[in-house]
């Protein structure tokens, strides 16, 4: 059955915080947070969080606001739950000078813009889940820019939830530990959550797609910095003596398999992603990314690359091409698996107000990855956000006051 509460200021929160230019980066990724303009978000969060009435709310030097919202009348005994969002955008798109704006949804083409080369619109046959939003309305950017809504909706949903319940104190729900942390599109989002402090025994990200997605399996990753070393002569005297770089790189990528590229693999299958790639004839760098559900497969992805790299070495009598190989984060299915009563909680929260859940892999990761195998069980929820990563990016207005009321349903459950 589904129930009613008050209306609450989720979209006006929303459309704020996505203005906040918040892009992580992987070339800074040795500081943290990897981009000063995190803590600019962070901070404003605190302020409003303190404006509640969150007494012990704090930025920590690392760009994490954390902050807890004391238990509901007779819960004090509960264990305590968490709620966590990022604060980051991807660098893949800009995220400078977001211009959020509502389309009223009626069929065809959704248009959230002008670019240089025309109206940057989104078909049906592109996305068929366009065909179940007609009528909505729907938040989008003005198409030079991403929206922001991974995961800044899951933040706007958080602190919207959190307003509810200090307005309505007869809500229930245990103490809670609000997290938004920063860095998470460059996989170190959850490493340095101090989790002592935390003081909760599980919780779950607000980090995952169209409403009614829960998620508690991802995938296994690691990154692969590949490094050719080439020799350079001048071209006139080069034969048998130049070795171009770029070219050893051309003949290892053409070593992957093809249909292990990530545009060939959906549901439970992996991938090897190049993410970039740059060359001289002295040497050359790509960065892939290696993703994989099932751990076997995963080892065997990385297995592919070591011995394409070897079949080079060995042809050219030395060693040329080197790999570094990083791990990132596993298969939380791993930890959550072991605490079914996350998943059911999660489940009664959808279906009482109305929504029909749908338990998906992710095909990618969240901090509740790094956050489950450092001891804290952490399913991941929807946003409701749609085509995340790109200009094309959009959420319903209907999804964000939604899953406000759907965390107000979850929460009670641990009340």
């Amino acid at each position: 059955m589904s129930h009613i509460y008050d209306a609450t200021d989720v979209l006006d929160r929303f459309l704020r915080y996505v203005q906040v230019p918040t892009a992580s980066s992987d070339s800074h990724a040795d500081q943290a947070p990897s981009t000063p303009e995190q803590l600019v978000l962070a901070r404003l969060l605190a302020k409003e969080l303190s404006e509640l009435g969150i007494a012990d709310v704090e930025v920590t030097e690392h760009g994490y606001v954390v902050g807890h919202l004391p238990a509901s009348a007779g819960a004090d005994e509960r264990p305590a739950l968490g709620l966590i969002a990022h604060l980051d955008t991807t660098d893949v798109v800009s995220g400078e000078g977001v211009a959020p704006h509502i389309v009223h949804y009626e069929g065809g083409a959704l248009v959230s813009g002008t670019g240089m080369n025309g109206p940057v619109q989104l078909e049906p046959e592109q996305y068929p889940q366009l065909t179940e939003l007609v009528g909505e309305d729907l938040v989008v950017s003005d198409g030079s820019t991403l929206l922001g809504a991974d995961d800044k909706a899951g933040i706007a949903e958080i602190m919207a939830l959190v307003a509810r319940l200090v307005t309505h104190p007869e809500l229930p729900h245990p103490s809670l530990g609000i997290c938004f942390c920063p860095d998470e599109e460059i996989g170190h989002g959850a490493a340095l959550l101090d989790l002592e402090r935390f003081g909760c025994a599980y919780a779950y990200t607000v980090d995952g797609g169209p409403i009614g997605e829960l998620e508690w399996e991802c995938f296994n990753a690691c990154s692969v910095t590949a490094c050719f070393d080439g020799h350079s002569t001048h071209p006139g005297d080069a034969k048998g003596a130049m070795v171009n770089a770029g070219n050893l790189f051309c003949r290892f990528h053409g070593l992957l398999p093809e249909h292990l590229r990530p545009e060939h693999t959906e549901g439970y299958e992996g991938f090897i992603h190049l993410l970039g790639v740059s060359a001289t004839c002295e040497h050359a760098t790509a960065r892939y990314i290696v993703r994989d559900h099932d751990r076997t497969a995963f080892e065997s992805h990385v297995a592919l690359m070591r011995a394409a790299a070897g079949f080079l070495n060995a042809e050219l009598g030395c060693e040329r091409v080197h790999l570094v190989i990083e791990e990132e984060y596993r298969n939380m299915a791993e930890v959550v698996a072991n605490h079914p009563e996350l998943i059911d909680a999660a489940k009664e929260a959808f279906l009482a107000t109305g929504i029909e859940p749908r338990v998906i892999p992710i095909r990618g990761g969240t901090d509740g990855a790094q956050l489950s195998f450092r001891g804290l069980p952490c399913p991941n929820l929807s946003t409701g956000g749609y085509a995340c990563h790109s200009v094309n990016e959009f959420i319903p207005v209907r999804s964000l006051e939604r899953m406000v009321d759907v965390l107000t349903e979850l929460v009670a459950r641990f009340a």
